[in-house]
C-alpha cells in the first residue's frame, strides 16, 4: 500500500513534457520520480559519509544537477522546467526512504529557487543570469539588525540553521524592517551574495548530520530593494515575480511551500525506518526465546500500522496540493480557513512520523541502539526534523481550532 502510494502519480501534475531553452526534454513528474528512486541506493550508501562530513558529499549535490533535480521549480527562461512545487515533496519523500539529510537539503534548496521566482526580475538575473545552477541557502530566522540607507537597508546579525550553505553562492535571510512610509512593520526576506557573509563552522548534531546546517554572520551588508521580499506579499500570493513568471505555480502562499519542505523529509525518514524494520524482522531470531521475529504477531502489527499511518499522511499531503492548485488554475484565492486546515496537516504530519518511528525504534529491541544499526539514523534524523520550528504540532493546531471556533486566523505563514 504504501509503496504504491509512493510510485502513484501525482494528479497536479501540469500538462505535457516541453522543451526547455536547450531544446532538450523536459522529463515528466514520474520520470522524476524514477531517477531519485534509482539514486536512492547510492545516497543510503553516502550516508554515513554525509554524517562524518557533516554535510552532503559533493557528489550529492551533482548528482542533483545531473538528475534535473534542482531545475523542477525553477523558470523556464532560467533553463528550469517550472513545475508544479508539489514534485519537490514527492523526490523528498523518495531521497528521505534513503537519507533525511539529503532530502532535507534538496527540498529547503529547491524552495529557495522557487521563492527566488517572486522577486523582482533584476534579482532573479542578478543570481540565475550567468550561472542558472546558482543555489541558495537560507535562514528565515527574523534576527536582522537592519537600518533605512538610500536605496535599500543596511543588514546585520547571525542566523543559525542555514542547510546546505557550503553549496550556495546566495543567503536568504530573514528579518523585519523598520516602519517606512507609514506602512507596517513587516518580515522580509533579504537576497545576500556570498561575498557578504561569513558561514560559521557550528554543525555538530545528533540529527541531520549531513544537511550542514552551519550559522550565517552578515555585518552591515548593503541590500537593495529588489533583493528584498516582503512576507505579506507571500502571504497575498501576490508578489513582484508575478508580473514575470505568471504561470500558477508561482501563486501557492509562500508559507504552504515552506512549511512542506522541512516537514515531508520526516515522512521519507519514516518509509526509510519502516524500509529497514521490515529488512531486519525478517532474520530476527530473539536470542530471548530463540523464535523468529517476523512470527511475532505484536510485530506484525506495527509494521501493519506504520504502513496504515504513512499511506494516510502522504494521501493528505497530496490531497491539499492537489486543492491548492484547483483554486489557482481557477485563478482564485485560496480561502483563508484551508490554508489553515493545510497548515496544520502539513506539522501534523511530522508528529506521525516521529510517533511511527519511535514504536518501530523500540520493536527492534536492543539492537536498534547501536549506532551502525539501520533504523539508528532515521531515529536520530526524525527527531532533528522535529525540533524545527515550523513543525511543532501544537500551535498550528490551536490556531485551527480557534479559526473552527470562529476567531480569527492568528499564524500568517500560511
Amino acid at each position: 500500500m504504501t509503496d504504491q502510494t509512493l510510485r502513484a502519480v501525482d494528479p497536479t501534475a501540469l500538462g505535457e513534457p516541453k522543451m526547455d531553452g536547450d531544446q532538450s526534454p523536459i522529463p515528466t513528474r514520474e520520470e522524476l520520480i524514477q531517477r531519485a528512486r534509482d539514486l536512492a541506493p547510492k545516497l543510503r550508501e553516502r550516508s554515513k559519509k554525509a554524517a562524518e562530513l557533516r554535510k552532503l558529499p559533493e557528489e550529492t549535490i551533482e548528482d542533483f544537477h545531473r538528475l534535473g533535480f534542482f531545475k523542477v521549480v525553477q523558470p523556464r527562461r532560467y533553463g528550469g522546467y517550472e513545475m508544479d512545487p508539489s514534485i519537490i515533496f514527492d523526490l523528498q519523500l523518495e531521497l528521505g526512504r534513503a537519507c533525511a539529510s539529503s532530502a532535507w537539503v534538496y527540498g529547503v534548496l529547491n524552495v529557495h529557487s522557487w521563492q527566488l521566482a517572486l522577486f523582482p526580475r533584476e534579482a532573479q538575473d542578478e543570481v540565475w543570469g550567468k550561472n542558472p545552477r546558482t543555489l541558495i541557502s537560507s535562514s528565515y530566522m527574523p534576527v536582522a539588525k537592519t537600518e533605512w540607507v538610500d536605496g535599500g537597508v543596511s543588514l546585520s546579525g547571525r542566523w543559525s540553521f542555514s542547510s546546505g550553505c557550503d553549496f550556495c553562492e546566495w543567503a536568504f535571510l530573514g528579518g523585519f524592517v523598520p516602519t517606512e512610509d507609514g506602512e507596517p512593520t513587516d518580515m522580509r526576506t533579504f537576497l545576500v551574495p556570498r561575498s557578504d557573509y561569513e558561514i560559521i563552522d557550528n554543525w555538530f548534531v545528533s540529527g541531520l548530520r549531513g544537511s550542514g546546517s552551519k550559522d550565517v554572520v552578515v555585518d552591515g551588508k548593503f541590500v537593495p530593494h529588489h533583493r528584498m521580499h516582503k512576507f505579506s506579499d507571500g502571504f497575498r500570493q501576490k508578489s513582484p515575480g508575478n508580473e514575470t513568471n505568471t504561470s500558477p505555480v508561482y501563486r501557492y502562499p509562500f508559507g504552504q511551500i515552506h512549511v512542506r519542505s522541512v516537514s515531508t523529509p520526516a515522512v521519507g525518514a519514516a518509509f526509510g525506518a519502516l524500509d529497514a524494520y521490515v529488512d531486519f524482522m525478517k532474520t530476527k531470531v530473539s536470542q530471548a526465546t530463540g523464535g523468529q521475529a517476523k512470527d511475532s504477531f505484536t510485530n506484525s502489527l506495527v509494521a501493519a500500522e506504520a504502513a496504515a499511518v504513512l499511506d494516510r499522511e502522504v494521501l493528505t499531503l497530496r490531497r491539499n496540493f492537489t486543492e491548492m492548485l484547483g483554486y489557482l488554475q481557477r485563478g482564485e484565492k485560496i480561502p483563508v480557513e484551508r490554508r489553515v486546515c493545510f497548515r496544520n496537516d502539513s506539522a501534523r504530519a511530522v508528529k506521525a512520523a516521529t510517533e511511527v518511528v519511535e514504536q518501530l525504534f523500540v520493536a527492534c529491541g536492543a539492537r536498534a541502539a547501536f549506532e551502525d544499526h539501520p533504523i539508528n539514523r532515521h531515529f536520530q534524523d526524525v527527531h532533528a526534523i522535529r525540533l524545527h520550528h515550523a513543525n511543532g504540532p501544537d500551535g498550528p493546531a490551536a490556531n485551527m481550532g480557534g479559526v473552527l471556533f470562529g476567531k480569527q486566523n492568528t499564524d500568517f505563514f500560511i
